[in-house]
This record gives C-alpha cells, structure tokens and sequence, in this order.
C-alpha cells in the first residue's frame, strides 16, 4: 500500500507539470479510461493546423482590421451604388452627433476606470498604450487622406479617404474592448454597437462613402492592436492588473449583425410585348438575426433595402431611376461546424417586399408597391472571438411583383396594359456579427 501512496503521489506531479492542453489528464488516469491514441484523418490535420495558424499573435492582431481595409478599397469601384441608397430613402439625413459619439468608448472607458472598476491595465499602461493608437491612427489616416485626395461625397473637399470620425470609433471601441472586455462581453458589443453607428451615419450624413467608412474601421482596429502591442513590450508584466481570460467558443452560434452587400437583377425584368427592363449591380444593406436551438439549426430574420438599376431596352437611353425594394423575411438557418471557428451554412426564408410606387421616377410604368418574397442562400461563417462573428454570404430572391404601363411616346408605349413579373437578384457580401 504504501509503494501504491508513493506511486500515485509520482504520477499526480509529473501530471501538475504537463501544458494545460495535453491530451493526457488527470481525470483519465484517475478514472482508468482508455486514451484515444488512434491517428488523425487528413481533415482533422487540417482542421488542427487552421486553428494552430488562427491563434497566433499576428493572426489576431490583424484578422479583423485589414479585411476591412481591403474590403474598403475593393468597395471603391462600388461605392456609388450604396450612396444611392442613402439618397434614394434618406436624402435630407443631416445630423451633427457623430462629432461627438466617435468619442463615447473613450469616455466611458475613463469613466469605468475613475470610479475605480478595475480594467486589464494601470492607469500608466493604459495611458501610454492610448497614445500609441491615437498617434499611429492620426498619422495613418492623415497621410492617406492627403496623398488618395479623394472627394467627399457632397463635394465639400478632397479629404474623403479613409473616415477619419469611424477611424477614431473603432480606435476607441477597442480600447474599451482591451480594458474591459474580458470583465463583461457587453462592453465589447456596446463599444464596437457605438462605432458602426458612427460609420453608418457618416455615409447617411453624406460625408463619407461606404469605402471610407470601412477603411477607417480597420485603421481604427489595427492602430489600437499595435499600440496595445507597442506598450506590452514596454511594460511587460508591469501595471498588468490581470492577463486576458480565455472564454470557450460558444456552442451555439446564434447571432445578430449587419448585412450588406452589391446586387445584381438576374434576366432582368419582363414586361410584356418584347419590353424588358435590363438590370445592372445595385446595393443591398440590413440587419440578419438568427437564433440556434443547436449547433445546427435555427430561425432568424432578414430586414433590408435596395435598389437595383435598370435601363428599358427599347429605349436604352432614357433616363430610369433604379427600382428601389424594401424586404422583410423570416425563416429556417442551418450550419455546420467545420471546426472551432469556421463554419458553413444555409438559409430559406420567406416575406414581405415593398416597393415604393415612384421606384423608377417614371409615370409611364409603375410597380404595386407590396408583393411575396423568397430568398436561400449559402454561407461561410467564422467565429472571431466568442461574441463576434463574420459572414460572407451569396444569397438568391425572387419576388412576385405587378406592373402598370401608360401610354408613352418617348418610350415607345403604344397602349396601357398591366401584369404581373418576377423580379430575381443575387445578393454577395459580407454581414458582421454579435454572438450570444
């Protein structure tokens, strides 16, 4: 007995030394349970390298901000497309808080510390670490926007490129997330929830174009990750109040998030006796939510608007404005876990579509402005950090839509008649998520 005593006491330290991710454990052992040592498929190697390379420190400083400054320069031959959505249902949008809410994360984040709620850093640390992102993000978006010299949208200058108001939201936004994200997600969502807010009501307040908007989210990101960096090199452990706490991935990936995306008509819309409006690339933008009961399946939502622009064949160069939708749906998710973060999914959903009876600016044809619509689509999904997510989606819609035309000379309508077609769109993009 007492060599049993010795024995277990040896096999309990040399157990305490090993990583906290070794495969074999304590409660193994103690439970004499059989280890599975057999060999790893090819798509569990795979699997295992994809989430070896997605935890290094280079990978999560620079995942989520220089997508979006790539998506922000991809989106530059685009960017009227969704400026015409602002001009086609809020052209009149002006409102100055956006001066002022770009800096609500850094005031709350001061404020949380100055009534002594403790965050990641000391007040030394943090402070140095702000005054690293805040001088990388000045420097940054100072010297692209007097080198791209882009215009603003309402003309007013030529210092457009990137957002500088959504380049200080996001810097700030992960401030708050660096500080005190680790004590409560809600921090986070709220910091970042403030941010997009801001870059959507620059481009709404026409100052700014979409490309701007995402190009300054990702300056702001990246210059807050290498300041944090910067300092961490500096101070060390010292003024480290705690380290960051691994939270697990969840399991069920419900989400809530931003939606938005470039559309196209697919075969253009048919209105009898050879007229046919042809469809070029519009823009579609929302908000998608979804609840998982499990890992696999779901129910959620889908609320956008869009235009799509469309010229008549007969007449190709009259002056049509694109026809304008507004949809509500509802429906089935479902997804499966590729592994840990990746995931691919799919949707069916059904609803309402609206569109408003002046869509084309045209009095010679004229849409019902309410109709059924469907839509299904795929996506790939990955889980950032355990309360944000990224999509990147192709969806396909259809809607059921009736139509009236009037007599018109210029566009070579000979008699009034009215019926029915179906309008269909593909819709590709990307939609940025708050998990829970």
């Amino acid at each position: 007995m007492k060599h049993m005593t010795r024995l277990w006491i040896a096999v309990v330290v040399v157990l305490s030394m090993l990583p906290a991710r070794a495969e074999i454990t304590l409660q193994a052992v103690a439970r004499d349970t059989t280890i599975d040592v057999r060999p790893l498929n090819s798509w569990q190697r795979f699997n295992q390298k994809v989430d070896r390379f997605t935890s290094t420190k280079g990978f999560q400083m620079t995942y989520v901000g220089v997508p979006l400054v790539v998506a922000g320069v991809a989106t530059i031959p685009g960017r009227e497309r969704f400026r015409q959505l602002r001009n086609d249902y809020v052209p009149k949008f002006k409102y100055e808080y956006d001066n002022y809410l770009q800096y609500a994360p850094a005031v709350v984040m001061l404020g949380l510390k100055g009534f002594g709620v403790e965050s990641r850093s000391s007040w030394g640390r943090m402070l140095v670490s702000d005054a690293f992102s805040a001088a990388i993000m000045a420097t940054v978006v100072n010297t692209i926007k007097y080198t791209a010299h882009v215009q603003r949208p309402d003309g007013s200058n030529y210092k457009s490129f990137p957002s500088g108001h959504t380049a200080t939201a996001f810097m700030t936004a992960m401030m708050l997330h660096k500080e005190y994200g680790d004590r409560s997600p809600w921090y986070s969502i709220s910091a970042f929830t403030v941010a997009a807010v801001t870059g959507v009501s620059r481009q709404l307040n026409n100052r700014h174009w979409v490309s701007d908007v995402l190009a300054g989210a990702g300056i702001g990101i990246l210059s807050t990750e290498l300041g944090y960096y910067l300092a961490d090199l500096i101070f060390k452990d010292k003024g480290l109040n705690f380290d960051p706490t691994y939270y697990p991935l969840l399991e069920k990936p419900s989400f809530v998030g931003l939606y938005m995306g470039f559309s196209s008509g697919l075969g253009g819309i048919n209105l009898g006796n050879g007229m046919k409006l042809n469809t070029g690339i519009g823009s579609r933008i929302g908000v998608e939510g979804a609840y998982f009961f499990n890992k696999y399946i779901g129910c959620g939502g889908l609320a956008t608007v869009s235009n799509i622009p469309v010229s008549l064949n007969t007449r190709p160069d009259a002056a049509l404005e694109p026809v304008d939708e507004g949809r509500v749906m509802a429906g089935a998710y479902l997804q499966y876990p590729c592994s840990s973060r990746w995931s691919v999914g799919c949707k069916a959903l059904a609803g309402y579509n609206y569109i408003p009876s002046n869509a084309l600016n045209c009095e010679s044809i004229e849409f019902g402005r309410n109709s059924f619509v469907w839509s299904t689509g795929v996506s790939i999904g990955y889980m950032m950090k355990r309360n944000f997510g990224a999509r990147f989606f192709c969806d396909y819609t259809s809607a059921l839509v009736s139509y009236s035309l009037l007599p018109s000379q210029e566009l070579g309508i000979a008699v009034a008649r009215s019926g029915h077609s179906a309008i269909h769109a593909l819709t590709w993009g990307a939609s940025a998520n708050i998990l829970f």
